[in-house]
């Protein structure tokens, strides 16, 4: 008797877990370490940072969720605001993307009285800037933004959620294609789903098929690690899916995963209908977070000026800053990656840009080492580099002076490793299974992207101390603030806290950097107060010659002011009563609807007091 119970029970939750209302849904949890979550709680508040969570993951049930629109910046230098909008209009209705469904997108009326609503929760957000915000919406689907000194930027509102019927029928589910948590993040943002992403796929599938595409998203385990654990599913239909569209594939199921790249599954119905405009009007637009551009501007470059860009990749920001200037100056761009830069100089060529010039340089070395007892330069080696730096000048000449009599010094050395490995090259060499493997990899894939793209980037030693009028250290973050998010467990306490004294480290080389009546930018996409507010309390009480300056545009919300205590001791400062007003906190609960974002502006006065 119990035992049929038992197994009456089961039908009864199968049934209910396979209904398609219940198991075809888009309703995610983000889910946070614990400690992290407590963390949060105390700087925001238990409902403050509720809305923040649901915020971040497009939940469905709160206001404005997803973001209802895409922020298009206007190359001022190739077009103008109303030259975009006429062609993105006729590519929208050309595409379809024109079209809204009156019962479950959000449709003008909604937009309003959410924005309505939103303005009653005390999110802190600029007054003047939210209101030029609804303005902007007011307008129709594409329309400019209506913030001064922001007209040339424009909104494309999308829609959604739309529901979505996947063809279930009893016992038989669709064809399904499961991709990763960060494919699907991709794919939310208007991305298609490309081989890499895919993770599963049903047995039978063919080219052309009709599939749903779901989500697999790390759950926790036995072992209290986070996994995904969807090849090992002993109760697959029994399994509440995160479903976010329905393609078409463009490849057979041996072919998925068979190949290294392509469009596996063409995503022709979406939760959220947001428009990409990948590869449109190359050159006159780019597609960039509103925050982002505010950052560009906080800096606020001049005609003539040299500006650096610390960790430039992938180039929205350095191409941000160049058009401000007008081409007028120099903007040098370093990353650490040697791919990311070639992006960068693909971006600036496509806009035309002449005054950006790129180097691979590790932000935390970007400050030349010197000998300041005899203002010569400091030969620095160590096992696997040898640099050279030059105090106080950037001429080209005496860099390549320098660099001979160098390598003249270590001729030598290199002759005689030369002549070793000579030697050994007759010689039977062991190869390890792992670069078998390598090699395998390679032999699989083909060449490298450099070899493919034939890109050329030129390192770097380092730049001069107080060489450069302005600096925007983008920073490295915990990333916490982009959306949107479907899982959020893998920071910890620690982690985060790494997260800022990495920062820190990359701030006192900005602070090096930057010259005397300068301005360094400090920004990140986290709504980690430990990699904001805390990094601002370091940088103002370590060097007493940098202070907080206004911003414009200003239509970012205050920081947090205060201090939080952890369990193990450990105290983090944040901002003093009277510095909140002077940076910006770019809220994903507010009804800007932007990314968690954070920019704070420092003015450096006399570095000889």
């Amino acid at each position: 008797m119990k035992k049929a119970l038992k197994t009456l029970s089961r039908n009864l939750t199968l049934h209910n877990l396979m209904d398609p209302s219940v198991r075809y849904c888009y309703n995610p949890v983000l889910h946070w370490n614990p400690l992290v979550e407590e963390y949060f709680i105390k700087a925001y508040g238990p409902h403050h940072f509720s809305r923040i969570s649901k915020a971040l993951t497009y939940s469905t049930c709160f206001l404005l969720r997803p973001s209802c629109y895409s922020c298009i910046r206007v190359n001022t230098l190739r077009t103008t605001s109303d030259a975009v909008i006429e062609k993105l209009q006729g590519i929208i209705l050309n595409s379809g993307l024109n079209k809204t469904e009156s019962n479950d997108s959000l449709n003008e009326s909604n937009i309003n009285r959410n924005l309505d609503d939103c303005n009653k929760v005390e999110v802190g957000q600029s007054e003047h800037g939210m209101n030029a915000y609804k303005g902007s919406l007011q307008n129709g689907t594409i329309s400019k933004c209506q913030v001064p000194g922001l007209e040339y930027l424009v909104f494309v509102k999308g829609s959604g959620p739309h529901t979505i019927d996947y063809g279930y029928a009893s016992e038989r589910p669709p064809k399904e294609v499961i991709v990763s948590r960060k494919c699907a993040e991709a794919v939310l943002r208007g991305a298609q789903v490309f081989v890499p992403g895919v993770m599963a796929c049903s047995a039978h599938v063919e080219k052309g098929d009709l599939v749903a595409v779901s989500v697999a998203v790390e759950q926790p385990g036995l072992d209290g690690e986070w996994a995904t654990g969807i090849t090992r599913d002993p109760h697959y239909f029994e399994r509440s899916g995160l479903y976010i569209g329905q393609g078409t594939t463009m490849m057979s199921r041996a072919g998925i995963f068979r190949v290294s790249e392509g469009i596996a599954v063409d995503m022709n119905n979406r939760i959220f209908n947001l428009p990409s405009f990948r590869d449109e009007l190359e050159g006159e637009i780019f597609l960039q977070n509103l925050p982002s551009i505010v950052t560009a501007h906080a800096l606020d470059p001049q005609r003539g000026e040299r500006i650096l860009d610390m960790c430039a990749a992938p180039g929205g920001k350095t191409t941000a800053i160049a058009i401000l200037m007008r081409d007028e100056g120099e903007v040098v761009a370093v990353d650490r990656s040697h791919n990311k830069v070639l992006n960068i100089q693909k971006l600036a060529a496509e806009m035309g840009l002449k005054c950006i010039n790129t180097y691979k340089l590790d932000a935390l070395k970007a400050v030349c080492r010197t000998n300041e007892s005899n203002g010569m330069s400091t030969l620095c080696s160590d096992k696997d580099n040898i640099c050279t730096n030059i105090q106080n000048s950037d001429s080209p000449r005496l860099h390549q002076e320098v660099s001979s009599t160098t390598v003249e010094g270590l001729n030598a050395d290199m002759t005689c490793k030369e002549r070793v490995s000579n030697e050994k090259g007759n010689e039977r060499t062991y190869i390890s299974k792992a670069d078998i493997r390598k090699n395998m990899r390679r032999m699989r894939n083909g060449p490298g992207r450099n070899q493919c793209l034939g890109g050329r980037v030129e390192n770097s030693k380092g730049f001069s101390p107080n060489s450069f009028d302005r600096v925007l250290l983008d920073a490295p973050c915990s990333a916490l603030g982009l959306r949107p998010r479907l899982f959020a467990g893998e920071e910890t306490v620690n982690s985060l806290r790494n997260h800022g004294k990495y920062q820190r480290r990359m701030f006192d080389q900005a602070v090096q950097l930057v010259r005397s009546g300068g301005v360094i930018v400090y920004s990140t996409c986290t709504i980690n107060p430990g990699e904001n507010e805390a990094l601002v309390r370091y940088a103002l009480d370590t060097y007493k010659y940098l202070s907080l300056a206004p911003q414009n545009p200003r239509i970012g919300g205050p920081g947090l002011a205060g201090r939080c205590e952890f369990p193990d001791g450990y105290v983090e400062e944040w901002l003093k009563p009277g510095e909140e007003e002077l940076v910006q906190r770019f809220d994903p609960s507010s009804p800007l609807d932007t990314i968690g974002f954070f920019i704070a502006k420092f003015s450096v006065g006399s570095k000889d007091i």
